[in-house]
């Protein structure tokens, strides 16, 4: 089983247990098996269809209520397996989603770290730095490197355990489990997206 979750800013491919990620321009690799994808990029799925001719799309099979406007299908994938937690999608933008009672209450969305560390040096040119992921957030920066880093990080993890009350909270994505270490009630989950999907496929044995 091949599985495709279609970002912005990348295909991220499940291919026999072994993730697998292309920029939107890449080469895309030379598959034989069917592809079930989610995609919020309509021209990324044009190439994907393009390349390969045996997908499904499992968007049509994917019931999630919500009453938030707008919600991307990623978002939702994510979060349809969860009871009571805040669901935090670390990619190229930090989604942060409550569940409560299986019940989506709504969420917020933030810029993706690598974003974040684009923003300084447009600023000014002496804000170039490198970003410390082992910058201490008990201490108060005494430095610009670690002022910044230490910036971005309190950032996104104050509001996120503002709304956290006593909620587990949930870490997925690719700098998912970096932003976990930051947050004492939080558990990290890399392959939630993948799983979700699976168990799509699963509870619809028609495309199986």
């Amino acid at each position: 089983m091949i599985l495709c979750d279609i970002g912005n800013s990348s295909f991220h491919f499940l291919i026999n247990k072994e993730e697998k990620k292309y920029s939107l321009d890449a080469k895309l690799p030379i598959l034989e098996e069917k592809i079930y994808y989610i995609s919020v990029n309509e021209k990324a799925t044009k190439k994907l269809k393009e390349n390969y001719k045996d997908t499904i799309d499992l968007e049509p099979f994917i019931n999630f209520d919500t009453t938030y406007i707008g919600m991307g299908l990623d978002r939702k994938v994510v979060c349809m397996t969860i009871v009571d937690a805040i669901i935090v999608d670390a990619g190229s933008a930090i989604t942060i989603d409550i569940m409560e009672e299986g019940k989506h209450q709504g969420g917020f969305i933030l810029p993706g770290l690598e974003y974040y560390k684009e923003i300084y040096p447009k600023i000014s040119s002496k804000l170039q730095f490198d970003f410390n992921t082992k910058v201490n957030l008990d201490k108060i920066p005494l430095c610009t490197q670690d002022a910044i880093s230490y910036g971005i990080i309190q950032s996104i993890i104050q509001p996120i355990e503002k709304i956290s009350k006593k909620h587990q909270i949930i870490f997925t994505g690719g700098h998912g489990e970096f932003l976990s270490q930051f947050i004492k009630n939080s558990i990290y989950k890399r392959d939630l997206i993948f799983e979700n999907m699976k168990g799509i496929i699963n509870a619809n044995n028609c495309i199986a």
